[in-house]
């Protein structure tokens, strides 16, 4: 049988299982006429009746049952399989809003999104680069991105990066005359290139640990940002001593561009977390979206 023939196939099983071309029509949203026409069609190009029509009914012939019987299921399996293939169409679509720091942003969201956002178009993602510490709900966000010791217990957390540690660093030229400091006390009377947050309110203290010791050193400069990547550009310029995410020193070290000093003090701690509140019913952008941000070892 022709390939267009398998339309005209359907047609007649519609009518067979109704046992009327009223109910077939509209059960298949055409036409009473248009469905006899493509029956009739079917029946003069096999050669043979399918269908025993009267004026109360409609029956399968011999020929008929046969078709409805053998070729009915596979019928079906077929279309099935073709409305199963139609589905995939339906890509998950839909916004998520995450607010995060820039770091974050830059070293682990960007770089996981890129493979998601290129399989799936539709999925659409805002990212804000805020270090304020907002209300996720209020403000609208789907998610947020903080380290894990700040996300809140009532929230449902999912790591996305492994932990990090902090480095104080500087360029050669600023320790030109100066001595390289020993202890975190020492930071006192260097040129440090502070740091503000906005819910936090004042200076960010620089936080050391060693032996079990933790410390908080309030340290003093010229600059303050309230972001890591100018303090970052800043102390590469020599401006003074920075205190940021080791993963952004690596080569400038190597080069000799930067100075690592304190390193014994700088201990790893909990890493990025992407957090929302448990009550929240995820769409499937959502969960592939989480699912891709998730941290894996």
């Amino acid at each position: 049988m022709a390939r267009d023939n398998l339309n005209d196939l359907s047609a007649f099983l519609a009518v067979a299982r109704e046992r009327s071309f009223t109910r077939a029509a509209a059960k298949l949203g055409v036409s009473q006429s248009a469905l006899s026409h493509t029956v009739r069609g079917l029946e003069e190009r096999m050669g043979v009746r399918l269908l025993t029509r009267t004026t109360r009914s409609v029956s399968p012939t011999e020929a008929g049952e046969r078709l409805l019987t053998k070729v009915g299921p596979r019928i079906e399996e077929i279309e099935a399989e073709i409305a199963s293939v139609s589905d995939m169409r339906h890509r998950p679509a839909g916004l998520v809003r995450i607010t995060t720091a820039d770091h974050a942003a830059k070293t682990v969201l960007w770089p996981k999104l890129v493979p998601l956002l290129m399989e799936y178009p539709d999925i659409k993602v805002e990212i804000i680069r805020d270090y304020g510490l907002v209300d996720i709900a209020a403000e609208r966000y789907d998610a947020g991105v903080r380290l894990g010791e700040q996300v809140a217990q009532d929230m449902i957390a999912v790591r996305i990066a492994p932990d990090m540690r902090m480095a104080i660093i500087a360029a050669p030229t600023y320790f030109e005359g100066r001595s390289k400091p020993i202890v975190p006390q020492d930071l006192v009377g260097h040129n440090c290139i502070n740091m503000r947050l906005p819910t936090y309110g004042g200076l960010l203290p620089w936080e050391f640990e060693k032996d079990g010791r933790e410390l908080k050193v309030r340290v003093e400069g010229q600059l303050v940002f309230n972001a890591i990547e100018p303090i970052f550009t800043a102390a590469l310029a020599g401006f003074g001593i920075g205190y940021v995410p080791d993963d952004l020193i690596g080569e400038h070290v190597a080069a000799g561009r930067l100075i690592r000093v304190l390193e014994d003090w700088c201990t790893p701690f909990s890493g990025y977390h992407l957090y929302y509140p448990s009550r929240r019913q995820p769409s499937q952008a959502f969960g592939l979206v989480v699912d891709a941000l998730r941290y894996r070892t």
